[in-house]
């Protein structure tokens, strides 16, 4: 807890940052007040964990008011109209985008902006006419410009796919041709129902600005039949739910605490800490469902758009490149080595073990979900999730394989970075297949960092360049520009190895 002194001379520094805007100090403003409160009681140990590092909650406060992210059902509002917003149905194309846009500005989240839009493609599509696919371009261009001018912060999340329609085709013109931050982009793919056109249209997005995100539609929809959204940085959640929390354990701190060999940190050190961040996580629950209210007052509750038991909890890992150089030494190198690769799939496995045996309180399913968290700008010397370090990539085949036994292991979410050569624009067919080739072996989720775009991806959010370089002097009206900048900063971001892919890594016949 800050005293009153400390408390009135950071609330000066907010209210006189010149860089911050008006949104983004009253944000800032916020937190501040907020963790005044007490925190959620703790035991000395979890104290402990959280003060040192070994267990970080990601500054969500010392009150939870509000789920971290919440996956509304728009559809339900759609269909029925909302008495609390007092909208009617939507009777036609202008209906559903005006109505999706008043409910995107009384969605709550941990950025005090929504990080879902929703499937825009399915929740539009039952409301498109015969109008000309020139006019539907206008329409969705002013509806991008809408989300980006209003929703300015690049962990906003829009889906589309897996199958075609004109309205997934047109998102993705529009999305190339602005080359905005906002929305963050997700295509669900999946082999049986995507046609070769469509996804070559989507390479050939990702050639141009680095979006979308692939994801893996086969593999994530059997976690979650009730249907699931890709939000934030490329966390997967419930359709109508989303999590409470997310509560990472920082595995390099862990195994750089452990005395002893990398077997007797599989059986003993690892569950011990495992269990402080649980702790961690249940007592954030039970303030947030128990004492904030949300659930009770919430319209999104109260009218069906959210259902509290589709939320879940994120159990968060970082640091896995960090944690095998820990427990084995620098002589192996995770990414490259069999034996360090091995170490990483172990000690992930065991965690997934570990969460799924672990009742958790007011969850889905009452378990948490393994999560690997795409790190924060102020993780320095530590990789995100479970990624090879940045710049220490191996070429795109031998990184896919490293990297995707464990992708399934992570229901919540899982990311790597794969940084390509911009020669791809010339092939971008090679995005076809190494994605296709990728889920094949195990992958959950693809993402392209394509050399030469002004839109690059840090965690998982985009960031543009150019707004980077202006930062210092004028500020950016995007919230996530400065904590990219500090990634670029901490990380070296930019000092992603770039590699030459092929169509040769598993391609199949075109449908």
């Amino acid at each position: 807890m800050h005293d009153v002194d400390d408390f009135a001379a950071r609330s000066r520094d907010l209210i006189t940052a010149p860089a911050l805007s008006y949104r983004q100090r009253l944000h800032q403003l916020a937190l501040l007040a907020e963790d005044l409160m007490p925190y959620p009681k703790l035991s000395a140990a979890a104290e402990h964990a959280l003060a040192s590092g070994l267990v970080c909650d990601l500054a969500e406060g010392h009150a939870p008011y509000r789920p971290r992210y919440l996956l509304p059902d728009y559809a339900v509002a759609l269909r029925n109209g909302s008495d609390y917003l007092e909208l009617a149905p939507a009777a036609d194309f202008e209906d559903a985008i005006t109505n999706l846009q008043i409910l995107y500005h009384n969605v709550p989240s941990i950025t005090s902006y929504p990080v879902y839009f929703g499937d825009l493609d399915t929740l539009l599509l039952p409301y498109l006419d015969d109008r000309t696919d020139a006019n539907l371009d206008e329409v969705i261009t002013r509806f991008w410009r809408f989300l980006d001018r209003t929703i300015p912060d690049g962990f906003a999340h829009a889906n589309i796919g897996p199958t075609d329609s004109r309205i997934a085709r047109s998102v993705l013109r529009v999305d190339a041709a602005l080359a905005q931050v906002v929305p963050n982009l997700t295509f669900k793919y999946d082999p049986a129902v995507t046609p070769d056109s469509l996804l070559d249209l989507v390479a050939a997005s990702i050639c141009a600005v680095n979006k979308p995100h692939i994801a893996n539609h086969p593999m994530i929809s059997a976690d979650f039949p009730e249907g699931y959204g890709v939000v934030s940085c490329y966390n997967t959640l419930p359709l109508g739910g989303g999590s409470h929390t997310l509560v990472r354990l920082n595995l390099a701190v862990s195994a750089r605490r452990h005395k002893g060999d990398p077997a007797s940190y599989l059986s003993s050190t690892l569950a011990d800490h495992v269990a402080l961040t649980f702790e961690v996580m249940e007592a954030r629950i039970r303030f947030l469902v128990e004492e904030s209210g949300f659930y009770d007052h919430s319209f999104l509750v109260r009218e069906g758009l959210l259902h509290r038991d589709r939320f879940t909890a994120m159990f968060g890992i970082f640091g896995v490149a960090e944690m095998v150089e820990a427990l084995l030494g620098d002589e192996v190198r995770y990414g490259w080595d069999a034996e360090a690769n091995e170490l990483a799939e172990s000690v992930i496995a065991e965690l997934a073990a570990l969460v799924g045996e672990r009742h958790m309180p007011y969850c889905r399913g009452d378990r948490a979900l393994l999560h690997a968290q795409s790190g924060i700008s102020d993780d320095i010397g530590v990789t995100a999730g479970a990624r090879v370090a940045t710049g220490h990539e191996p070429e795109t085949v031998d990184h896919v394989l490293a990297v995707a036994p464990h992708h399934g292991l992570f229901p919540s979410g899982v990311s790597d970075i794969f940084a390509v050569d911009g020669s791809v624009r010339a092939n971008p067919q090679a995005i076809v297949d190494v994605t296709r080739g990728a889920f094949d072996a195990g992958m959950r989720e693809m993402t392209f960092n394509v050399e030469g775009c002004d839109l690059v991806r840090v965690t998982g959010y985009m960031v543009r360049l150019s707004d980077i370089e202006r930062l210092k002097r004028e500020g950016s009206r995007i919230a996530s520009t400065v904590l990219g900048a500090e990634s670029v900063e901490h990380w070296g971001l930019l000092d992603r190895a770039p590699r030459v892919i092929t169509h040769e890594f598993n391609p199949r016949p075109r449908r």
